[in-house]
């Protein structure tokens, strides 16, 4: 959904779901089938190559299953709870304490030297 420039310039951007949320989200509500990639992009109106970057991730912690050309949610309902619980304290401790300031994140994170000099190449 496009933006008005003066919503860009401002700052003011929506607050929207993620597309790994939206795909784990799809998937629950349907976790008697398995989809394409394709199907679920359409079914979340999201793009396909950005859907399959997620369902790549969520196979990697193990909330999806793929075979084939198809995927559907984990069989462990109890991992997608965790996940979930954790997702959900994580977003709670951020609106808590404002979040991680990306400025004050860079600050306070330590100078890494460059590759060469941790060689002791030069």
């Amino acid at each position: 959904m496009p933006l008005s420039i003066e919503e860009f310039e401002a700052g003011e951007l929506p607050q929207r779901t993620s597309v790994p949320e939206q795909v784990v989200s799809y998937l629950y509500a349907h976790r008697d089938k398995a989809f394409t990639r394709a199907e679920i992009a359409t079914a979340i109106d999201a793009d396909p190559n950005t859907v399959g970057t997620a369902l790549s991730r969520l196979k990697a912690r193990e909330l999806v299953r793929h075979k084939g050309e198809y995927w559907a949610i984990t069989d462990d309902e109890h991992r997608v709870a965790a996940a979930y619980d954790l997702h959900t304290a994580s977003e709670r401790l951020d609106e808590e304490d404002g979040g991680i300031d990306p400025d004050e994140w860079d600050d306070a994170a330590p100078e890494m030297p460059h590759p060469s000099e941790r060689d002791g190449e030069e």
